[in-house]
């Protein structure tokens, strides 16, 4: 039995299945009386288990580049993909290169500022429970149901995503910025470039990281900047990190917190993360503040632009993020502290992350209905992640 990425899930699927054609998914699919996808693993919780489990990083990339848009097979990572891209860009990247793009559109995995990464979707094409190829292109009914879709209607085999002309990315790291200028200046800080990532424990601030389109600026209020390279757990060695300093790189090199090709992130970890209405941020943070967070290794905070897509945590609300890396111990215990403190502030928790309890969606019952339309059989349906 295999695990994921970082060892606190054992998959229940006794097999996985890695077909090289369509119609050999297809044939899979069908057959499966419980099936999920499976992509780099990276997630902390149950969502891409079943009875079996089937990736398709076997079938061929087929990457075909437009004059706005690059259409690839899913099961690229953003990495693989920022490679083909000859001179185009995506709007924005996570914080690892090294996850499936399947599986970041399917649980609205997001960067800072400009939008989760699925909203870059122009087209997708999946495979259903009963071997049917459906496609759906944005502007169909429903297509903003479809994108963010959870592992619950079937594995996605193709994407067609927005791209723009190639950019520069500048990254730099701040120190010591004082809980009092955070709080008091707190959507100027995390609008103060294209992407910033706000690093706490809770008793300080230990950094925010400046990622900007060109230059990023060289002051912010009471911080000073970092002389060196920072990695994210500062403790840690940066040398896995993207180069920061100010020095300007690709776009794919710099809006990642972790190099390709390199070991991702801490490796023996728990993440979780809570997505918020953007105006409850400053009572969220003296709320989270005010606890005592065990076995914590890191925390981020993001900003995330508000999005038309059913299942997405920033579904009709610009939102702040809240991500916790915590040691691989038992800690249900810790989230139901972090998930009491947060739940006057509506919090949805990121599915593909530890949690306790889920998250309301004004489009829940719709998303429903979707998926007993396109899985009839309910293959995909017989998990609830947690």
């Amino acid at each position: 039995m295999s695990t994921n990425w970082a060892g606190n899930v054992t998959y229940r699927a006794a097999r996985l299945h890695e077909p090289r054609t369509l119609d050999e998914l297809r044939a899979v699919v069908a057959a499966a009386p419980s099936i999920r996808a499976l992509g780099s693993r990276h997630t902390f919780n149950a969502i891409a288990d079943a009875d079996e489990q089937v990736s398709v990083r076997g079938l061929p990339a087929d990457v075909v580049l437009d004059e706005d848009a690059v259409t690839f097979n899913a099961g690229l990572t953003y990495g693989e993909l920022a490679q083909q891209l000859d001179g185009r860009a995506l709007h924005n990247l996570g914080s690892l290169p090294h996850i499936t793009v399947a599986g970041a559109i399917a649980t609205a995995t997001h960067g800072s500022g400009t939008g989760n990464l699925a909203t870059a979707v122009r087209a997708l094409e999946l495979v259903t429970s009963t071997g049917e190829l459906v496609t759906a292109r944005r502007g169909d009914p429903d297509f903003d149901g479809m994108v963010v879709h959870l592992g619950r209607l079937g594995v996605l085999t193709r994407l067609t995503l927005d791209t723009e002309p190639f950019y520069e990315v500048g990254q730099r790291v701040f120190e010591g910025l004082s809980w009092d200028a955070l709080l008091e200046h707190f959507d100027a800080i995390l609008s103060a470039t294209y992407s910033v990532s706000v690093f706490t424990r809770w008793d300080a601030v230990d950094m925010v990281w400046l990622k900007a389109r060109g230059t990023p600026p060289e002051t912010l209020y009471d911080a000073r900047p970092a002389t060196v390279d920072r990695h994210p757990i500062i403790e840690l060695d940066p040398v896995n990190c993207t180069a920061q300093l100010g020095r300007p790189g690709p776009w794919w090199d710099r809006l990642p917190h972790f190099r390709m090709g390199f070991t991702p992130s801490h490796g023996a970890e728990i993440q979780a993360e809570y997505v918020l209405p953007r105006e409850h941020a400053v009572h969220a943070i003296q709320a989270l503040r005010a606890l005592t967070v065990p076995h914590l290794l890191v925390s981020e905070i993001r900003t995330i632009s508000a999005d038309a897509l059913w299942m997405s945590t920033a579904y009709e609300r610009d939102s702040v993020a809240f991500h916790f890396t915590f040691e691989r111990v038992p800690i249900e215990g810790v989230l139901r502290d972090v998930e009491a403190a947060l739940a006057p502030f509506e919090p949805r928790p990121h599915p593909g992350k530890a949690h306790l309890q889920p998250g309301t969606y004004p489009r829940a019952d719709d998303f429903a209905r979707l998926a007993e339309r396109l899985d009839p059989r309910g293959a995909f349906r017989v998990t609830e992640p947690r």
